[in-house]
């Protein structure tokens, strides 16, 4: 496929010279040291919503993962941008999430506060990358492209934002994957949450975006009476009509910037009305699903065993398995683990 004047075609290089051979692109490259990675094997192992093991079917960050690189693959493929280098940020930008989701983050950057430091889960992808991992003799890290790297700094969405400012926005295909998250947890999580029935149909009924998409599933398979086949549609439908909305949003947009390349903002965005309605949706996401007590009774658990573990390594750095001991070390240790081996490092203290 031909790709738009405005797509990165080819990579600028990366921070380590290596000699490469000619059967892949950078891009694919980079997606394979990726998925070779042992940071990528351990998100099998760790919390989107529900913890990891607890259901069959409930989304882990792996799947999640995966959901984001086949949106971002879709949405650069219909936009004429890198297809390569969307997955390949995609398939990162999680590798340094910790267990529990969202309270391992939180609970990790109320402990590295104390030390007048912070965590958060992308700038601990991009340290996975550059630093954590080893797998090459000359220097630590995946080496990756530098357009990657610069797609994982600036990978933020509305629930995850690190506060950072950029004077530029990241590059078209940075900013793709950045919606592709949002689509895809948004969408998933309406069909966790469904299934597991800690969000009913009758209480998503209410929600604008849902009924407008529910309509338009109706139109085309008649009143859907199986509840999963429901959900499974719906959710199906309510994807496409984010990712029309998006393009079409942005094929104006890219009418309507002089310069693109010059551009300070934000370029592939959904439309006011979609943000507008993708806000209800987070709302109530937020306050029946998130908060609900049965979610927050094991990610508090999660947080206090995570406070716990970091506190016993401080006190007894002889038991961390590595030869440095520093603050930074614990974080980084514990960050890496999956949820079931967190849990079993915790009893055994």
């Amino acid at each position: 496929m031909d790709l738009s004047n405005f797509a990165i075609k080819t990579s600028e290089g990366r921070k380590h010279s290596e000699k490469l051979s000619n059967d892949r692109n950078d891009f694919l490259r980079d997606k394979h040291r990726i998925i070779h990675s042992k940071a990528f094997r351990r998100l099998d192992q760790k919390t989107q919503v529900f913890m990891a093991g607890s259901g069959d079917h409930y989304r882990t960050r792996l799947t999640h993962t995966l959901e984001v690189a086949q949106i971002s693959r879709d949405v650069a493929r219909r936009l004429q941008l890198n297809e390569d280098l969307c997955e390949v940020i995609a398939l990162a930008h999680d590798l340094g999430h910790p267990p529990f989701g969202h309270a391992g983050e939180d609970a990790l950057d109320e402990i590295m506060k104390k030390f007048d430091m912070h965590f958060e889960h992308n700038e601990q992808s991009l340290r996975v990358v550059e630093k954590l991992e080893k797998a090459y003799p000359n220097f630590d890290g995946l080496n990756l492209s530098i357009e990657v790297l610069e797609g994982l700094i600036k990978h933020q969405t509305a629930f995850d934002q690190s506060g950072k400012k950029f004077e530029f926005s990241a590059h078209l295909e940075g900013q793709v994957v950045n919606i592709a998250d949002e689509i895809a947890y948004i969408n998933h999580d309406i069909d966790d949450g469904l299934r597991s029935k800690l969000i009913t149909l009758d209480q998503i009924d209410k929600i604008k975006l849902w009924q407008f998409a529910k309509k338009e599933t109706e139109k085309r398979f008649g009143k859907i009476n199986e509840e999963d086949i429901l959900i499974a549609r719906t959710t199906s439908k309510l994807i496409s009509l984010m990712i029309d909305d998006l393009l079409k949003n942005t094929e104006e947009n890219f009418k309507n910037i002089d310069n693109i390349k010059e551009y300070k903002g934000n370029i592939i965005e959904f439309s006011d009305e979609m943000k507008s309605n993708l806000l209800e949706l987070r709302e109530f996401l937020l306050n029946n699903f998130y908060l609900n007590p049965k979610i927050l009774e094991f990610t508090d658990k999660g947080k206090t065993m995570i406070k716990k573990l970091f506190d016993f390594y401080l006190k007894n750095p002889d038991k961390l398995p590595r030869q440095d001991k520093s603050i930074v070390s614990i974080k980084d240790y514990i960050a890496g683990m999956t949820d079931n081996f967190l849990i079993k490092e915790y009893s055994k203290i």
